[in-house]
């Protein structure tokens, strides 16, 4: 079931009224509109739309904030674009999956918040990056599973054991429609801040020339550790601080 099935209507309609309350008014807007993109995909063919363009003045700098849509349930993302990407040069990228209780309410479960400020930070100080936050919640099993994963490792699981008690995969994220996005950008050829081989190896079959990894380890709390000593062991996740 997609996540946005189990949300209260009331929360729902609230959302959208809020998203729509910061689009640009008609006839005000510097928008530029993008061609729709053929491109292929696991599942055949898909249209990839970009749906809303604005300026985004964050902590960080300014960027430009992209919304993304494509056919199936989970192509959606979100793109925060600095700088100019004219195929020249690799821009700085951070693939990020959404994790509502470490980026949002700030839980020290995981390291997902501080990635995030600190993949923000370190594009805000390059030529040009790309952030491109996807809804892949729970290593992409969604939200209401993965609190259940939180309830078995309170009772002693692993992050890995959990996911895989529920009968998923350790990680069940995918990166072909991320590909696709890049692509739709310019951002053919990327230096990447991950620490997971995986991705790394899934965006260059789908067609992304990843030129560096550049490593995404901020400081590790004492809370987070023991699952990313998980990651490390069991997902091959290359860390040098645990």
């Amino acid at each position: 079931m997609h996540r946005m099935d189990l949300m209260p209507k009331r929360l729902e309609n609230s959302m959208s009224v809020l998203l729509n309350s910061w689009l640009p008014m008609a006839g005000t807007s510097r928008r530029k509109s993008l061609p729709k993109l053929k491109a292929h995909s696991r599942n055949g063919d898909a249209t990839l739309q970009n749906v809303a363009q604005a300026e985004l003045p964050t902590r960080n700098g300014r960027f430009t904030i992209y919304g993304f849509k494509g056919t199936g349930p989970q192509d959606e993302a979100v793109a925060l674009v600095r700088g100019k990407l004219n195929g020249k040069t690799a821009p700085l990228v951070r693939v990020h999956s959404q994790c509502l209780t470490g980026d949002v309410l700030a839980s020290l479960r995981c390291d997902c918040r501080a990635q995030l400020e600190l993949s923000l930070k370190k594009i805000g100080q390059a030529p040009s990056g790309i952030l491109l936050y996807l809804p892949q919640e729970g290593r992409g099993i969604g939200l209401m599973n993965k609190l259940r994963a939180y309830e078995l490792q309170d009772g002693g699981m692993d992050t890995v054991e959990a996911n895989q008690k529920l009968g998923f995969a350790a990680d069940a994220r995918e990166y072909d429609f991320s590909a696709q996005v890049l692509k739709q950008l310019g951002a053919k050829k990327i230096r990447l801040l991950s620490n997971n081989p995986e991705k790394v190896r899934q965006l260059e079959e789908a067609g992304i020339e990843v030129v560096e990894r550049v490593p995404c380890q901020p400081r590790v709390h004492k809370i987070s550790a023991s699952y990313l000593r998980t990651k490390k062991k069991k997902m091959g996740h290359l860390l040098d601080r645990v």
